[in-house]
């Protein structure tokens, strides 16, 4: 399935396949399922189940499943797997509205929409790109493991902000947050890449954040609430601003 087209009139095949295991998570599975295979010969079943059953969510924690992305040049999709806990006003990262002597020109302080999307343990960590574009910054900041619920992990906690340009201007910025639990920000890109909408270009180890700031003037499609699907659901059209309401039931 991978690279195939598909459509909403019918084109294309699809079925369910088990996901792979991306390569970032595979030396983890195997440490945990040797480790797992020692107790269980030297103590037994007793004790070694608990430790097959760690190996297996380690795997499940680490799958890489293929999604569908939308190709439309008005779409903004996800680029997390998660709930979205945050929507509000706000200025772009400071990080990214600064000069940085790249030649690249830095983001306006105006005030955007940003999305906050929180990842459990149980959701798919392998973060993809929103649009596609140009890879202009990748900024590492060290910080603090709070909540990433809490809305100052955008400015506390560990992180790593991303900018892509598409080729007509538009840039979005996302921003990768270690929490509680997550401890490790793992990039697949650098400057200068050239990446496609929903291609993966990250992921953080073992659950915590994204944050997305939509361009000026450009309103969220999700809820607050809502369970979103990275490089699927998309978050907002470019031209469009719609206030979109929903009821929990």
């Amino acid at each position: 399935m991978p690279g195939n087209i598909l459509d909403n009139q019918g084109r294309g095949e699809a079925s369910w396949q088990w996901p792979a295991i991306h390569k970032e998570g595979r030396k983890f599975g195997a440490i945990a399922g040797v480790v797992a295979a020692i107790v269980w010969i030297l103590w037994g079943p007793w004790f070694g189940w608990p430790l097959v059953v760690l190996t297996v969510c380690v795997l499940a924690f680490f799958r890489d499943p293929i999604r569908v992305t939308p190709q439309d040049e008005r779409a903004i999709v996800a680029p997390a797997d998660g709930l979205v806990t945050l929507i509000g006003k706000v200025s772009p990262p400071r990080e990214l509205t600064m000069d940085d002597g790249s030649g690249n020109a830095p983001m306006p302080t105006d005030l955007v929409t940003r999305i906050s999307i929180f990842m459990s343990v149980f959701d798919v960590h392998i973060n993809r790109s929103p649009i596609s574009g140009t890879i202009k910054r990748v900024i590492y900041i060290p910080g603090k493991f709070v909540n990433a619920d809490l809305d100052k992990a955008s400015e506390e906690n560990e992180r790593q902000h991303i900018l892509v340009e598409r080729g007509d201007g538009l840039r979005i910025c996302f921003t990768q947050i270690a929490g509680l639990v997550a401890r490790r920000i793992v990039p697949f890109v650098k400057p200068g890449d050239i990446i496609a909408s929903g291609q993966r270009i990250g992921l953080i180890r073992f659950g915590s954040r994204v944050d997305v700031y939509l361009p000026v003037g450009v309103e969220p499609k999700v809820l607050m609430g809502q369970k979103i699907v990275a490089g699927e659901t998309v978050l907002a059209e470019l031209g469009s601003a719609p206030l979109i309401e929903g009821i929990a039931q």
